[in-house]
């Protein structure tokens, strides 16, 4: 893993990261539980969920993330909705879903685990990822 590790703020997940717990990475698994321990939210976007479920009902590490307390789904509202357009726009990008994870961060002051820190990067240089 590279970047800075996520503590004391929370972290936000991309679908990537999501795919990745799902399939029993151990190192992203970690993270999460260490975030979750201090009562800091782990934020999930719901674009990046989307991409993520394919079966919920097989899906049992994804479902125990969900139940967490400190787990957020965040919704794609007006707001958002507003600020990624106009994120897509100033950086030239269309990936509505990692657009949305970037104001969702940007919004809680947060790191990004993500499996994909290139296109996160196109999106907000200045974002810390932590790549799983």
């Amino acid at each position: 893993m590279s970047g800075q590790s996520p503590a004391g703020v929370g972290v936000t997940l991309d679908a990537g990261a999501l795919i990745a717990l799902d399939k029993g990475n151990g190192a992203v698994r970690q993270l999460i539980l260490r975030v979750a321990r201090t009562g800091e939210p782990v934020v999930i976007p719901a674009t990046a969920l989307a991409q993520a479920v394919r079966s919920p009902e097989r899906q049992a590490r994804l479902a125990l993330l969900l139940r967490r307390v400190t787990t957020e789904v965040r919704p794609l509202d007006r707001r958002d909705a507003v600020a990624v357009g106009r994120l897509l726009r100033e950086s030239g990008t269309s990936d509505v879903v990692d657009a949305h994870v970037v104001v969702c961060a940007r919004r809680a002051g947060q790191a990004v685990l993500t499996s994909d820190p290139g296109d996160l990067r196109r999106l907000d240089p200045e974002l810390v990822l932590v790549a799983v």
